[in-house]
């Protein structure tokens, strides 16, 4: 296992387990709850959402009964939910847990989620409503691909991603007359917390036969029957929530633009390349000298048992490291 770079000599600083889709997250998260009183804070922007459990990978009751969670099943698939929301709502969750005699550790792949949680959001401007409200009917009809295009247009630092994310960025362009990377650049406000960060990585190859694993049981355990019960429950197709890697794939083969015999394999392309973008942002996005990077080949408990040595002050360099 690789240590990187130790966590610092400094107190009050917060687990903060991240790392690509598959690469074991959840497990080490379980595996360091029974070794500490701790309480999970997810940072996955699919995992809010209630009756999508399957495709987001969402923890299972038995470990929501031994584990206490918060940032899950939090609204319904079609709701939109901002990072600047996450973190107002971890920064409740995070003082909650301490409140109850618990170290809070965050958890999660959602690289935004993680950035405004430690680093602060900028200090959002005041957006008219009612333009607010046209321009979110102007951008309701447009399909997803010509969203994301005029996102980049008006804001050159738009870094990519789906329909929400897009649209977001248009609205505040148009709105304020500023890119949104602007204010995200210039406006920022404090963090909630102080991060130590825990970077979950593997080779790409061990990593992609896990995808290929997870995407065999995700359809397995009624992946298709999860998506179908959501449209039938009156869920747009291009919903936020069903906009993510799994459901729109599932959602394409059930309007007859995707065959069936191609389905699994096109979640596993798409995952895969998700792996690799969250990598890359994690490695490149993350200060280093909080960053401490380790080799998840290994079992879950051995990591778990190496973080709290770590936190605890008898791993290694660095000294303790207090929640």
């Amino acid at each position: 296992m690789s240590a990187g770079s130790a966590a610092p000599n400094t107190q009050h600083l917060t687990p903060v387990i991240v790392g690509p889709t598959g690469v074991g997250k959840t497990a080490v998260a379980v595996a360091l709850a029974s070794l500490k009183r701790i309480t999970v804070i997810s940072a996955d922007a699919r995992q809010l959402y209630r009756g999508l459990d399957i495709g987001t990978a969402k923890p299972g009751p038995d470990i929501l009964a031994r584990v206490p969670h918060r940032g899950l099943d939090l609204l319904e698939p079609g709701e939109r939910y901002s990072a600047g929301r996450f973190a107002r709502d971890a920064a409740e969750w995070v003082a909650q847990s301490r409140a109850d005699g618990r170290s809070p550790v965050v958890v999660g792949g959602t690289g935004l989620y993680i950035r405004a949680l430690a680093d602060g959001l900028f200090n959002e401007p005041v957006l008219d409503p009612e333009r607010r409200e046209r321009l979110r009917e102007w951008s309701s009809d447009l399909e997803a691909g010509d969203l994301v295009r005029w996102a980049g247009r008006l804001d050159a630092g738009f870094p990519g991603g789906g329909r929400q994310r897009a649209a977001r960025a248009i609205e505040v362009a148009l709105l304020t007359g500023r890119a949104l990377s602007w204010w995200q650049r210039e406006a920022r406000a404090s963090g909630v917390l102080r991060p130590w960060y825990i970077h979950l990585t593997m080779p790409r190859d061990v990593l992609h036969r896990r995808l290929a694993v997870r995407v065999d049981q995700m359809l397995a355990a009624g992946l298709v029957d999860e998506v179908r019960r959501a449209l039938d429950r009156g869920i747009a197709a291009d919903a936020p929530g069903l906009d993510g890697i799994g459901y729109r794939e599932v959602v394409a083969m059930l309007q007859g633009s995707l065959p069936e015999p191609l389905v699994r394999d096109a979640i596993l392309a798409a995952t895969r390349q998700y792996a690799k973008r969250q990598d890359t942002w994690f490695r490149n996005q993350l200060r280093e000298s909080q960053v401490w990077t380790i080799n998840a080949t290994d079992a879950p408990a051995l990591i778990a048992e190496r973080i709290r040595e770590r936190w605890e002050g008898r791993g290694g360099p660095g000294g303790p490291v207090r929640a």
